[in-house]
Order: structure tokens, then C-alpha cells, then sequence
């Protein structure tokens, strides 16, 4: 099969690249560095050329509310191009409970994209993950100073980024679900305790306490980032995993 990456060169796309390569199919790996620039299309027509499957885990520069913007361009050049090309099947990454936090920026933006891709002309299939384990380090930078790292108790089901490209390079191999896998970790866990577990496994001696109003997550409520019934749950336990970085 014939597979182009947008996003190849990143963190999970070199590893998608190389999963997919692995299995023998031909995969181009794009991104800006390759000379594709999803925002004005330049690159993409010869990106895409002979392309059975294209799978998108570019990602908005920014957060905040300009990345309604970039999802929203880069989407339609995408869908545009592939179209152009006879693309059969086009794959997203996105995050799990994306459309039930619309108080963040960045989760109404990607809930645009999905929205984009399921009423464009092309079959699809959308992943949808829970929080990567290796996002843990920035969210603890994120409310901490010296001694303390301030984190709400809500609740997450974080996932290890190679258990995620693993259901990329199924769903990008099967024909279009046209419609969403949800994929998370085997634990839930309070996002304060996750960083209380990481800390310790990294004897990092600051301590976290529980503040409901600290960090981008302090704006969730319930279970909305937990995978539901039907979720693909990955194997890889947080903790093994942790033992492996230290």
C-alpha cells in the first residue's frame, strides 16, 4: 500500500513512518521540513501523488485561538489535494472527549478538523487518543515552581505514543471506518497522583498539590477524557513504561 504522513518527521509520525515501513508498505513521510506546507499547499500535490492512504498527525503551532484557523486551512488543502490525487482513505489523530471540553481553544479546534474531514469527499477514519505518556513532563512544567507542581485530580487514561501508532498503522492498513476509534492506556488514574507516581519514579523531590484551577486540564470536568465502552485499551502501563525513561 501507498501511504503518505503528513507529519512524518514529528513524534509520532517518524514513528508511523517507520512502523508502516516496517510492514513493507511505501510511505512518504511530509512535513515542513520535507518541503510541504500545509497551510498554503505548496508541496502537496507531489506529496500525495500515487497515494492510497494519506494520515495526518501534523499539529497546530499554538494552542490557543489561532489554531481554529490553522486546522481549518490546513484541512481543506488536505482534502482538496486529496481529492486531486484519488485518495481512498484519509486518517486523523485527535484526542478523546475532544468535543466535550469547548472551553479549550486547541479541543474546539480539533473537534473542527474532525468535523472538516467527516463532510469532506473522501472515506475516513479518525483515532482518537487519550494524553500520550510523554506530554507528562511538559504538563508538570506547566504550574511549577521549585518545590511544589500544582495539578487538578481530574481524571485521565494516558497512553504510550508507540501504542498509538500502532492503531494508526492498523486503521491507516483496514479499509475507512468512516468513524471514530477511541484508544487509551489500560489506567486511570487522578492526573495529581500521575504526577505524584512520575516524580517519585524520577526522584524529583518537589511535591504536587491538588489545585482544581491549575493548568489547561483544570478545565475539564467528569470522566470526559476516560475512554468509553469500546475503546481499543492499549497494554503498556504507565509505570513500566516509567521504569524504562527513568
Amino acid at each position: 500500500m501507498n501511504i503518505t504522513v503528513i507529519g512524518g518527521t514529528g513524534l509520532i509520525g517518524s514513528q508511523l513512518v517507520s512502523r508502516l515501513r516496517e510492514a513493507g508498505h511505501e510511505v512518504v513521510a511530509s512535513s515542513l521540513s520535507t518541503g510541504v506546507d500545509l497551510l498554503t499547499g505548496a508541496g502537496l500535490d507531489q506529496a500525495l501523488k500515487g497515494a492510497d492512504t494519506v494520515v495526518n498527525v501534523s499539529n497546530s503551532p499554538t494552542f490557543d485561538e489561532a489554531s481554529p484557523d490553522f486546522f481549518r486551512t490546513t484541512t481543506g488543502q488536505l482534502l482538496a489535494a486529496g481529492e486531486r490525487a484519488g485518495v481512498r482513505h484519509q486518517v486523523i489523530l485527535s484526542i478523546v472527549g475532544v468535543d466535550q471540553v469547548p472551553q479549550l481553544d486547541y479541543y474546539r479546534a480539533k473537534t473542527l478538523q474532525e468535523d472538516l474531514l467527516r463532510q469532506g469527499p473522501t472515506p475516513y477514519s479518525i483515532v482518537r487518543a487519550t494524553q500520550f505518556f510523554e506530554f507528562m513532563d511538559a504538563v508538570l512544567s506547566w504550574t511549577a515552581d521549585e518545590e511544589t507542581v500544582r495539578l487538578p485530580a481530574t481524571r485521565v487514561q494516558p497512553i504510550s505514543t508507540a501504542d498509538v501508532v500502532q492503531a494508526l498503522a492498523d486503521v491507516a492498513t483496514a479499509p475507512p471506518l468512516n468513524g471514530t476509534l477511541d484508544v487509551a492506556g489500560p489506567d486511570v488514574f487522578p492526573l495529581d497522583e500521575l504526577g505524584r507516581r512520575t516524580l517519585s519514579a524520577r526522584k524529583d523531590p518537589r511535591s504536587v498539590t491538588t489545585d482544581e484551577t491549575a493548568g489547561m486540564f483544570a478545565a475539564v470536568e467528569g470522566d470526559v477524557l476516560v475512554a468509553g465502552p469500546g475503546a481499543r485499551l492499549a497494554a503498556t502501563h504507565y509505570e513500566d513504561w516509567l521504569g524504562t525513561t527513568r
